[in-house]
């Protein structure tokens, strides 16, 4: 199997099953809500199609199975309850474990004959109980149902309630190509289904040595278009490539002109036919029709299984034997984030690249003639002008991995839904600013941090629906997410309405753990004894559980976003909840630094953390601390030299500045407040540069006062600072 087609089968499959999850969700808060059904029924259907497609038949009879059941509900034929909910959540928890297996695998060991027979059970038993609309032509003429003929039917008075069928209708039709303009089929449509008209078109493909996908394309062109409002051989046939030279689709439109069009400009078409049958189901005459042909009995086959239902070309339910819902698919409980292994891409920055990229080639090749003619200014123009190429390459490159923060949060409503009904909690879920973007590799890493924070919210930061009723609170809680974009930063946060942390529990936790002594924690504020979650294996929790505990691995929440260059806070309100802010970079991996020289080693400071680049004269000494002021307000002094023990470095000054100050012994870089309220002390300061910052990996991940390592131009090594950790 072609790997570009697998990759983007998988691609499209992850993000339709995102969407269908949400959509669920939706249905499942309102059951009346029309448009998550209609959305639910288009994505369960695609997943069908591509899964068959693909070739991989169990997947597709699974995702058939989920799409029957849904298209049920759809039709108002069976209700919508929180058990058969249960079961198709189960279903796609099923179909995600299989795509997962395919992207690793390339095939999937997945057995979903036990699904597939549940969910026909569920169908079975409900027509067994006799509560379901029935879909075979019989009870469709009694209801008053059309199908598809030249004329009424006199069968009884079901003249009366304008039932029609199409079953050998001739006449005016318009056509193109060779298409059969004897419109011969076998469509059931609802008089009501339709509000523009009724417009059938009978397609021929030619050759093709995959009919069901090309069917299948045609037919998802033309939806994009029009309703659907049935076919002939039911669409599961059509896409299994099985209708022999033609097969007739209806759709709801009102010009056959434009719906000819349309039907000749879709993938793979080669003949069309189209005829107008608006006046046959509302119960007059085919205007277009001039021998109208006598009804046609239904076949074997569709009196046992009855016709499809409008809209869907779903076979009906087939037996299977009954059994109670499974639980979600092996291997579903694990949300993980997957690595983000796509990126969608504008046209028109595919544009700019590619002129940037033949900038690039033309300044190149004047630049090499400049240099073998020795032409020194030339060489030198070409340089600017190449460093601007540069800039803009990079500039569009980067904002090509820029990803909407959707991609990652999509999956964490159905994450909540199913945590909260293990732990009998009420809960909802919000999310605001899921447009703002990202750069890949930054939204990736932070995925599983979030996902630790919201379980957290919600084992040990919301209260049972009793607690917070009895503390004079609304039964359900509330967990909203937030981004929003400051600048060149993104800020998410996380609130919850819980009951917020324990000031006086998390010092004495501290205590009894050894975190803290008893006197530094008195001589800490309320937001310092809160960073204190982010302790290495700290916790509050008196029982750890397995979805979570307050403060157990937020330690790897902190570090993960450190090492991002960016910060986490925790703020909160005893009675009230809880609120955890990460500021993240919109970008990573190129920044601009200024370089410091400290003894024999040489340190990069990103620039933007960076205020002001002062003499060491005005360093003061206030009990026995190096500080400077700024503002009214006091900057401790950081040694660079003391703090990482560089040979040779300036670090026998204090005596001289205790005494009567000395105006040459290095340089002092003060951080900008926002970041931390310090100065760092250097021997030089050299110059600033973009570099490419690489991450600090292995046993020297997290080390504190270092974020990464940049190769310069001469192919040295220098460390860029961490400022928060310094």
């Amino acid at each position: 199997m072609d790997d570009q087609y697998l990759d983007a089968f998988l691609r499209e499959s992850e993000e339709a099953i995102t969407e269908l999850n949400n959509s669920l969700l939706d249905l499942e808060s309102d059951p009346g809500d029309r448009e998550a059904m209609d959305e639910i029924f288009r994505r369960a259907h695609t997943l069908k199609g591509n899964f068959g497609a693909m070739g991989f038949e169990d997947a597709s009879n699974l995702a058939h199975a989920i799409e029957d059941l849904l298209d049920a509900m759809r039709q108002d034929e069976m209700e919508v309850t929180a058990d058969r909910m249960d079961l198709v959540f189960a279903g796609v928890d099923m179909i995600e474990v299989i795509v997962r297996e395919i992207d690793q695998d390339g095939e999937s060991s997945t057995d979903t004959g036990e699904m597939v027979a549940q969910l026909r059970a569920v169908m079975d038993d409900h027509e067994a109980a006799g509560d379901d609309r029935a879909v075979d032509t019989e009870s469709a003429v009694a209801d008053g149902e059309a199908t598809i003929d030249g004329d009424a039917t006199t069968d009884d008075d079901a003249t009366a309630d304008g039932d029609a069928t199409e079953n050998g209708a001739q006449g005016d039709t318009s056509s193109s190509g060779s298409a059969d303009a004897s419109f011969e089929a076998d469509v059931s449509v609802d008089p009501g289904a339709f509000e523009s008209g009724a417009i059938g078109v009978r397609l021929g493909l030619g050759d093709s040595d995959m009919a069901g996908v090309d069917a299948m394309l045609a037919l998802d062109a033309v939806e994009d278009a029009y309703d659907l409002l049935g076919t002939d051989p039911d669409r599961d046939a059509i896409e299994d490539g099985e209708y022999g030279e033609t097969f007739v689709v209806v759709v709801d439109a009102d010009d056959v002109d434009t719906v000819r069009a349309t039907f000749e400009d879709a993938p793979e078409v080669e003949s069309v036919a189209v005829r107008d049958l608006t006046s046959t189901l509302d119960g007059g005459t085919d205007t277009a029709s001039t021998d109208a042909g006598t009804p046609q009995a239904e076949s074997d086959e569709s009196a046992d299984t009855g016709a499809a239902s409008p809209n869907s070309g779903s076979e009906a339910a087939s037996p299977a034997g009954g059994g109670e819902t499974t639980s979600p698919a092996a291997g579903a409980e694990d949300e993980s984030v997957d690595e983000i292994k796509s990126v969608r891409v504008d046209v028109d920055q595919l544009d700019d690249l590619h002129g940037l990229v033949e900038q690039l080639v033309t300044s190149r090749i004047k630049l090499r003639r400049a240099v073998e003619t020795d032409n020194l200014d030339g060489a030198t123009e070409n340089l600017n002008e190449l460093d601007k190429i540069t800039a803009n390459l990079q500039n569009t490159v980067m904002d090509m991995r820029l990803i909407p923060l959707k991609k990652v949060v999509g999956k964490f409503p159905r994450m909540v839904r199913d945590l909260s009904r293990d732990l009998e909690k009420d809960v909802e879920f919000t999310i605001e600013g899921e447009d703002i973007e990202l750069d890949r590799t930054i939204l990736t890493e932070i995925s599983d941090p979030l996902m630790h924070i919201i379980r957290n919210a919600l084992d040990h930061g919301i209260e049972s629906p009793d607690e917070r009723e009895a503390a004079g609170k609304p039964r359900t809680g509330q967990i909203e997410l937030r981004a929003s974009r400051e600048r060149d930063h993104v800020i998410i946060e996380v609130e919850d309405d819980g009951a917020g942390l324990d000031v006086e529990g998390i010092r004495r936790k501290a205590i009894e753990q050894g975190v803290r002594s008893p006197e530094e924690l008195e001589a800490m504020d309320r937001s310092s004894v809160y960073d204190l979650v982010f302790h290495p294996g700290f916790s509050t929790a008196d029982e750890v559980t397995d979805t979570s505990g307050r403060g157990v691995g937020m330690d790897v929440v902190h570090d993960t976003v450190t090492q991002l260059d960016g910060s986490v806070n925790v703020e909160s309100d005893p009675g009230e909840g809880t609120t955890v802010s990460l500021r993240l970079p919109v970008t990573m991996a190129i920044v601009k630094v200024l370089f410091v020289e400290v003894g024999e080693e040489e340190y990069g400071i990103p620039l933007k953390n960076v205020d002001e680049i002062t003499r060491t004269t005005d360093v003061k000494q206030i009990n026995g601390t190096e500080v400077i002021k700024h503002d009214d307000d006091i900057y401790p002094v950081v040694h660079l030299g003391e703090r990482f023990e560089v040979p040779g470095a300036h670090n026998g000054h204090r005596e001289e500045i205790a005494g009567n100050g000395h105006k040459d012994d290095g340089m002092l870089v003060r951080i900008r407040e926002s970041e931390r309220q310090v100065a760092l002390h250097c021997d030089e300061v050299n110059s600033q540069e973009e570099v490419v910052v690489k991450p600090l990996e292995g046993i020297l991940s997290g080390t504190p006062g270092l974020s990464g390592t940049a190769v310069l131009g001469d192919g040295n090594i220098v460390h860029i600072l961490d400022v928060v950790t310094l």
